[in-house]
């Protein structure tokens, strides 16, 4: 007889959760490589055309809003272990074939073109299975566990932050770009393979899937939220915090990195470190704080409310965001201590990870248990457009301001917008209610 409470409880032992934790491992790897190596590349083969790579990113989110919705409606109404191993084969297989046709058409704008393309139907496939995936965990693994899994799928990510971008940051230094794109290919075929073995008790919609059968589930989710203020006031103030935090790491570390430090005559670490790796030690350092952070939730009892919690850790990062711009702007902008902003966004980037950490593993766990499990995967569509509808529009903005005006601007605009949402949202009484 087993007499170890700790085997007994940890979810690790739920077969199912271990083989949604491995797909889903492998393949956010894959992803987090094709995703350094493209911002990047873009800026490569374009001269550092920041516009350009700004233009990229909100074609991409785009694309991902517009099938979120859809992806919501299939999750609720098919077997969700089957939509996320279609997805991943499909993914896994045009990567590869984009990478073939790389080869083929060697030239910098045949390039782009593929990129584009590739990118934009790469996030149409990842708004299919996004919501399917994030409404998985409620069905395989017990209410009171729920909290341990997402903080353990919070290491998971913090993890690869730390191990993966490194790894990203040396192979994209190493290797031809096809190779690379070759190994992210394989990364999500693999992770597919794992996800064809989950079970889970799948009961299926009643009547046929119609166009309208599934703009009555869209509605149904939106009538479902609309009884939820709490919930729509916190992704009432996502929406504006995800729209001035996303350019800070989506536009501006590949353009300093690119411009900044890869012009300066000298920087901290550059006989060990290439400009792309100081990218990776900025993730690394986010990684280190979230897995603090995730590890530290994860042997605690779920609280019954975070939403003052997530008050707090975003005022947090909006202290941290304002010490970054006036450091960025006094020691890169107006100076030339390029290190002293080094060593303080990689110190800042710590306390980030740890505040992220301590905002989305309570929300995730919230809402997992307040949501009813057959309208999880279409509220996590709807959440999912709330928090992330405005981030396309920031992109293309982002990559405007830092081609007329420089990263000064873009730092000062992001703090200051992301500054006074996060103290509203810590005075909205809505939230506390959470």
């Amino acid at each position: 007889m087993n007499t170890n409470p700790a085997k007994r409880t940890n979810v690790f032992f739920n077969r199912s959760f271990r083989l949604v934790f491995l797909g889903a491992l492998v393949s956010e790897l894959g992803a987090l490589l094709y995703s350094f190596a493209v911002g990047f590349y873009i800026l490569q083969i374009s001269n550092n055309n920041a516009f350009l790579q700004g233009l990229y990113l909100a074609l991409c989110g785009i694309a991902l809003l517009v099938f979120t919705p859809v992806g919501g409606v299939l999750g609720d109404r098919f077997n969700k272990a089957k939509i996320m191993y279609v997805c991943d084969f499909i993914k896994g297989g045009i990567i590869i074939l984009a990478t073939v046709l790389m080869l083929l058409f060697p030239s910098a704008n045949a390039h782009i073109v593929i990129l584009f393309v590739l990118g934009i139907l790469g996030n149409i496939i990842s708004g299919i299975f996004t919501p399917a995936a994030g409404a998985m965990l409620p069905h395989i693994v017990e209410s009171e566990k729920l909290q341990q899994a997402n903080a353990y799928f919070s290491i998971k990510s913090s993890l690869e932050g730390i191990v993966g971008v490194v790894l990203a940051g040396i192979l994209y230094a190493a290797l031809p770009i096809h190779t690379l794109f070759f190994m992210v290919g394989a990364c999500f075929v693999a992770s597919g393979i794992s996800e064809t073995l989950i079970r889970y008790e799948h009961i299926p919609s009643e009547g046929q899937l119609t166009l309208r059968a599934a703009f009555n589930d869209m509605k149904d989710g939106l009538n479902y939220l609309k009884t939820r203020k709490a919930i729509l006031s916190l992704l009432g103030a996502m929406l504006f915090i995800n729209f001035f935090f996303a350019p800070v790491g989506s536009n501006f570390i590949p353009y300093f990195v690119r411009t900044d430090l890869a012009s300066a005559g000298s920087y901290l670490l550059d006989h060990i470190l290439t400009p792309e790796l100081w990218s990776s030690v900025i993730s690394v350092c986010i990684g280190i704080g979230s897995l603090v952070g995730a590890a530290i939730l994860s042997a605690r009892k779920p609280a019954e409310k975070c939403g003052r919690t997530i008050g707090v850790c975003l005022s947090v990062i909006a202290c941290l965001m304002i010490s970054m711009t006036l450091i960025y702007w006094l020691a890169v902008d107006r100076g030339s201590a390029i290190n002293t902003f080094l060593i303080a966004f990689s110190a800042g980037s710590l306390v980030l990870g740890l505040m992220v950490a301590w905002i989305n593993v309570p929300a995730t766990t919230v809402m997992m248990r307040i949501v009813d499990r057959d309208k999880l995967s279409k509220v996590n569509s709807i959440t999912s457009i709330g928090s992330q509808g405005m981030v396309p529009i920031a992109s293309v903005l982002a990559g405007a301001v830092l081609q007329s005006f420089g990263s000064t601007v873009l730092l000062l605009v992001s703090t200051l917008g992301f500054a006074v949402t996060a103290f509203l949202t810590l005075a909205n009484k809505s939230v506390k209610e959470i």
